[in-house]
């Protein structure tokens, strides 16, 4: 790092991608006469109400955009400005990528934990949208067959299909990680396991009674749930939602597993299913993956057992576990 001149954080770039969303939605329009009277205070505001809750660095971070002063300043925030302000592009196509680790290697789907309370993502179909995989299982860590299923969008009361689990127990499913209320990430939205689904649990295990009722109204042993505003979601039935002020359920990225190889990949979305938050078709983002190929547009791909993909691929990460 050059002296003087900050690096701006993955997750900084990410919360203001997502800020900038909402800027441009209709529905939820920045209103530039306000914040030209009432200057920071409404940008944060307006962040939070939008975005999500704002902690101290992430004001930081926002008052650093608004008010940076000096050449290092001013010459680190080129580069952020420009990078929020370019057009959209856009996928003719979902990629076909395979999750992978943090040294490239494949992820297998036999060696994910059955209800893992460690919050694993990977980004799809673009970068920023981090998605929840979950390999579901019942109250004593048996994998659980997820079966298709028929999700309602209680926001219009249109349907779409889930097809359900894949993986050598079809228990492992996919759903975005950002909460379709405000747009939410982790840790503030995440998996509860069947065994922390109990009453009088301490923050952060703490999940209200309304969503235990919900769920044990809907048979769903675990729950997703946002500590944001309360928002919760069934993962054993689509990601259907089982409590507001969400009125959109939590889109899902189809995946493929390969019997041969116990590989995973992430393939597609539901074009019927209600977008990433934020975005006005799923195909459409900011960035491209850094191992997407835009010559090829990653068409299917099968890769041999140990092989290493060169590009078209998408890494596993932890963000931690919330129960610790």
């Amino acid at each position: 790092m050059a002296r003087g001149i900050p690096i701006i954080k993955r997750d900084d770039l990410i919360f203001a991608i997502k800020l900038l969303r909402r800027m441009r939605d209709p529905k939820t329009r920045f209103d530039e006469k306000e914040f030209m009277k009432s200057g920071r205070d409404y940008l944060y505001n307006y962040a939070e109400k939008n975005v999500g809750p704002l902690d101290p660095s992430r004001r930081a971070f926002l008052k650093g955009i608004l008010i940076g002063i000096g050449a290092a300043a001013v010459l680190s925030a080129i580069p952020v400005i420009s990078y929020l302000n370019q057009p959209e592009i856009s996928l003719k196509q979902f990629p076909w990528v395979i999750i992978v680790d943090s040294s490239g290697n494949p992820i297998k789907a036999s060696q994910i934990p059955v209800n893992d309370p460690e919050i694993l993502l990977f980004e799809y179909p673009m970068q920023g949208d981090i998605t929840f995989i979950l390999n579901l299982g019942d109250e004593n860590d048996n994998p659980i067959k997820v079966p298709p299923t028929t999700v309602v969008i209680p926001e219009n009361g249109k349907t779409y299909t889930f097809p359900g689990g894949v993986g050598p127990n079809n228990s492992i499913v996919a759903f975005s990680a950002i909460c379709q209320h405000l747009g939410c990430t982790p840790p503030e939205i995440h998996f509860y396991p069947p065994k922390y689904m109990k009453v009088g649990l301490p923050t952060p295990n703490f999940l209200p009674q309304v969503a235990l009722q919900a769920a044990q109204q809907a048979n769903a042993p675990g729950v997703i749930h946002c500590d944001c505003h309360g928002s919760t979601y069934d993962p054993y039935h689509g990601a259907s939602v089982l409590t507001g002020p969400t009125v959109r359920p939590l889109p899902y990225v189809q995946l493929y597993w390969d019997s041969n190889t116990d590989y995973l990949y992430a393939i597609g979305m539901n074009l019927n299913a209600p977008t990433i938050l934020g975005r006005t078709n799923d195909l459409s983002g900011y960035a491209y993956l850094s191992s997407y190929d835009e010559s090829t547009g990653c068409p299917k791909m099968l890769l041999q057992s140990g092989q290493t993909p060169s590009n078209c691929y998408t890494e596993l990460e932890s963000a931690g576990n919330t129960y610790q």
